[in-house]
């Protein structure tokens, strides 16, 4: 296959690896807008509890999204760049949980009939490094302290790494609530599992995708990253069979950002042993063919879906939202969050907890929710938030529906903005009218490169190296 050609795989998404190469750069995924490293040390505790008591004030009541953060691991794989703590030692993780249940019983008194939990996410970490009875015990607070919809309703989703549960602990999970599951795969090479520190056999994670469906699991999505070390366009290939032969609901393929200077696990990573820029981008127009040949539907960034999954429905209705889960089909949600290091997106606020357990648990037991920084959103901030979102979910701006919601001038406001924009049309990345922004199809991979003009901070300070590349 030649990375230099031009290659329609669906009516959804197009590779173009010229495009790629000249426009791949370092950007924000747009999780939040502002960013996350745009929050200020200045917003804290008392500046959340205040907009929670606007909220509640006004009498307003939106459905709520759990996020809950689990930071202990076993083991470290290389290529990690989440907040995790590494450890054997248990003991680490059953105080956490009395801090933690401490945390979400202030959150849930804050916001006390505010509005029933529709969503909930654990995060890591790795989420199942607590026990079954801790994770049972974890639950059972969680449901006394918050109204959560059915399960036929709400989406209730844990992440899980498939070396650390067995068939029973599944089924376990899907009793205590959980709807949704997401298993870390990242690469079923040997020799590149042995790279990354990550060994995993095939026949375990399969055993654990049939204990996802015999428990009745409603979605089940893989995760794989291209761009680890020892990879190639036939390993990929080879890993990627074996994905479709599995047939999950989602597939997420990440691009694998090696910041060695950021993320200590990293330095152990063999330089030499990555693959360089042409090989990444071949193994990124293959995901693309292979899935898309399958019958998935690009979501976006890098995301997939099989067509009837509520992912791919939300985005064919309309209803998609990004968060700092990714993409959800919750757009109307409070994200509540809680946990060491845990980012919530509460009215016109984020808000971020303290990074470290000492911080965590001094907080608490002050009496206070750890929040450590965050941000009160402007109306420019409001309004170039729902820009980002339109574009990074369903790839079109309508301007009328901007003008309708803001007090601007659309053209007048983004005046420089849509001078810069032109470049990127005259690329072929979007089209432009006086009604509408549309993503082509070959812009959609480059939806971050779209979303960064609209980016005031970016347009005050370039792209620093700590974002990963847009491609």
């Amino acid at each position: 296959m030649s990375s230099a050609s031009t290659v329609s795989f669906a009516p959804m998404v197009q590779f173009d690896a010229q495009l790629v190469r000249k426009l791949s750069g370092p950007g924000p995924r747009y999780t939040s807008y502002p960013t996350a490293d745009r929050f200020r040390d200045s917003f804290g505790y008392r500046d959340y509890v205040e907009t929670v008591a606007k909220l509640r004030t006004r009498g307003a009541s939106r459905p709520l999204s759990l996020y809950i953060h689990i930071p202990f691991c076993d083991t470290v794989c290389y290529y990690c760049a989440c907040n995790k703590i590494v450890t054997k030692n248990r003991e680490k993780a059953a105080t956490y949980l009395g801090y933690l249940k401490r945390e979400i019983a202030m959150q849930a008194a804050l916001l006390a009939g505010a509005g029933r939990v529709e969503q909930l996410h654990f995060g890591g970490g790795t989420p199942t490094y607590l026990s079954d009875a801790q994770m049972e015990d974890l639950m059972a607070h969680l449901r006394r302290k918050f109204d959560f919809a059915p399960d036929e309703a709400g989406e209730y989703s844990i992440e899980v790494d498939p070396r650390t549960v067995t068939r029973e602990r599944v089924h376990s999970l899907r009793r205590q609530g959980f709807n949704r599951i997401s298993l870390g795969v990242q690469d079923y090479d040997p020799d590149v599992q042995k790279a990354v520190n990550r060994v995993q056999p095939e026949a375990e994670t399969q055993a654990i995708i049939d204990a996802s469906r015999e428990a009745g699991f409603r979605s089940v999505s893989i995760d794989l990253i291209y761009g680890l070390p020892k990879q190639t366009v036939m390993t990929m290939s080879q890993t990627l069979a074996k994905v479709v032969r599995a047939n999950p609901d989602r597939v997420a393929i990440y691009n694998y950002a090696h910041l060695p200077h950021l993320f200590k696990a990293q330095r152990r990573i063999n330089e030499a042993d990555l693959p360089g820029p042409d090989a990444r981008l071949d193994m990124l127009a293959l995901c693309i063919r292979r899935l898309t040949e399958a019958g998935y539907v690009y979501i976006g960034m890098d995301h997939f879906a099989r067509p009837e999954d509520d992912l791919a429905v939300a985005q064919r209705q309309g209803r998609l939202h990004r968060n700092f889960q990714g993409y959800s089909t919750h757009a109307d949600a409070d994200l509540v969050s809680c946990g060491v290091s845990a980012i919530g997106a509460v009215g016109m606020t984020y808000s971020q907890n303290v990074k470290t357990l000492d911080a965590y648990y001094d907080r608490i037991d002050n009496n206070e929710l750890p929040i450590e920084r965050g941000v009160e959103l402007s109306m420019d901030d409001a309004l170039r938030r729902t820009l980002i979102q339109m574009l990074m979910c369903h790839f079109e701006l309508s301007v009328a529906a901007i003008e309708q919601s803001f007090p601007i001038v659309f053209a007048d406001y983004f005046a420089p903005e849509l001078e810069r924009l032109r470049a990127l049309a005259d690329d072929g990345l979007l089209t432009i009218t006086p009604e509408y922004l549309s993503v082509t199809l070959k812009g959609r991979l480059l939806i971050r490169n779209v979303c960064m003009v609209f980016d005031r901070y970016l347009a005050e300070q370039q792209a620093a190296p700590r974002y990963s590349k847009t491609i």
